[in-house]
């Protein structure tokens, strides 16, 4: 055990170095700017993104790393959760060591944890609400409904995907007959009354909101069109294959299969925990693509079921979880692939920020704008500090930021959109990784007839 914990601190150490390393990606810059105004709930999901980069940057300042450090300190606390579980949940079966192991190996994890998105607290949450059942499996005793439902509280506070697992306990102690008396019990109920309380500020702002988020998150499916299902469903399965790791994805699969004719109550939580949102997502894929990032709750419950059903594959799995991990991190840090940048994904998203925002302030306008939320984001955070840059449009109108009376003044509008209405073109800016072009944004002169909304900066 004491290799595993100075292998755990290895890897998390590694984790805030890369975090510290890396430059934002546009997600965690825009997440950013919430952290600056916080306020009980946004357009795009719940305050715990927030809040956790609120801590972070109180720490470490308003650099990537203060805006990342709960991330890789969340992996290694949920870690140590899911050992636990994984040697607590089924009768004579200790396998916490394993299941650690093969979720740190996986892409999903090894990748995720650097980033601060909402999935960074979700994950964590998720695996410490299946430890409160776990425990409660264990020990029969119904107070732990309580520390459940508070965690599940606060995993809804991170996003809004969490109510499956309000779903798949409500479901598992339902056709759980060991479980089911308790349903006879106030303390279910008591922590079902708790995970609303904790949630209640999201409920209260959308409430005043004219339930903006509620209606965004609820409105994603397309109509079906049984091509484009085929597409997202290859996407989905190719995407979790890479996520996971590909011998990982076959152990998790083996291992669901393995628990199907085990009616032991730990077993029992691992299904419900993840074939519930399983069918959620092949569901949806009917209508509408997965983004990869979602998945992300099946991977704990996966890799306990992997881990109760022991495999030679089992340490091969790991070699190759780990070394491509590694392989996406020296690629992050390094773009030593032979890939193009415009192709790769860790410079789409990261690369060339700061030297991009220098450009968009060249011409000294009276503000920055974009018609993309993502790259207004990343120039709030990258630009130079006397060129202000501001947000036009409904999505703004939900922050509780200050307003800036720029009508009639001129400032300029960067876009990547080809169809964008743009009369006074300036040029091209390219963003780079180094001399390689990653992608090409308009720059367009616009004159303001509205206030602006003021981006937080660093």
């Amino acid at each position: 055990m004491k290799r595993a914990l100075a292998a755990l601190a290895a890897l998390t150490a590694l984790r805030l170095a890369l975090a510290a390393t890396l430059p934002l990606t546009p997600d965690e810059a825009y997440y950013f700017t919430w952290a600056k105004h916080l306020q009980p709930g946004y357009l795009d999901h719940p305050p715990m993104v927030a809040l956790w980069i609120k801590a972070g940057i109180a720490l470490c300042g308003d650099t990537p790393l203060g805006i990342r450090l709960l991330g890789p300190l969340a992996a290694a606390l949920g870690s140590l959760a899911l050992y636990d579980v994984g040697n607590r949940l089924l009768p004579g079966k200790r396998f916490g060591l394993a299941a650690a192991a093969l979720l740190n190996a996986t892409l999903m994890l090894g990748a995720g944890c650097i980033l601060m998105t909402p999935d960074t607290p979700l994950l964590f949450f998720w695996t410490l609400g299946l430890w409160a059942l776990t425990r409660l499996v264990e020990s029969r005793n119904p107070r732990w409904w309580l520390a459940a439902g508070g965690i599940a509280g606060l995993m809804l506070f991170s996003k809004y995907t969490a109510a499956l697992f309000l779903a798949g306990a409500g479901l598992w102690a339902l056709f759980t007959p060991a479980i089911r008396t308790q349903l006879r019990t106030p303390w279910p109920w008591a922590g079902i009354a708790l995970a609303l309380l904790v949630f209640m500020p999201d409920i209260a702002w959308n409430a005043g909101h004219g339930w903006a988020s509620y209606l965004k998150q609820g409105g994603r499916e397309d109509g079906f069109n049984p091509a484009r299902a085929m597409q997202f469903f290859g996407e989905l399965v190719g995407g979790q294959a890479l996520l996971a790791t590909p011998l990982i994805a076959a152990l998790a699969g083996r291992g669901v299969w393995c628990l199907r004719g085990n009616s032991s109550p730990g077993a029992r939580l691992l299904l419900w925990l993840t074939l519930l949102p399983a069918a959620v997502f092949l569901e949806f894929v009917l209508k509408g693509r997965v983004q990869g990032n979602w998945v992300a709750i099946l991977y704990p419950t996966a890799c306990l079921a992997a881990a109760a059903a022991p495999s030679r594959w089992a340490r091969p799995a790991l070699a190759l979880g780990f070394s491509i991990t590694l392989l996406v991190y020296a690629q992050a840090l390094t773009g030593f692939a032979p890939i193009s940048a415009g192709r790769d994904t860790s410079a789409l998203q990261m690369a060339g920020w700061k030297e991009f925002a220098k450009q968009a302030a060249a011409t000294n306008p009276a503000f920055i704008t974009s018609d993309d939320y993502a790259t207004a984001a990343e120039l709030a955070f990258y630009a130079p500090k006397d060129v202000p840059v501001l947000g036009f449009g409904q999505r703004w109108a939900y922050f509780n930021w200050p307003s800036a009376a720029v009508q009639g003044k001129t400032g300029l509008l960067i876009t990547r959109r080809a169809d964008a209405s743009c009369p006074d073109e300036v040029g091209v800016i390219i963003r780079k990784r180094g001399s390689q072009p990653v992608r090409g944004y308009r720059a367009c002169r616009i004159t303001a007839d509205t206030v602006g909304k003021i981006l937080p900066r660093p």
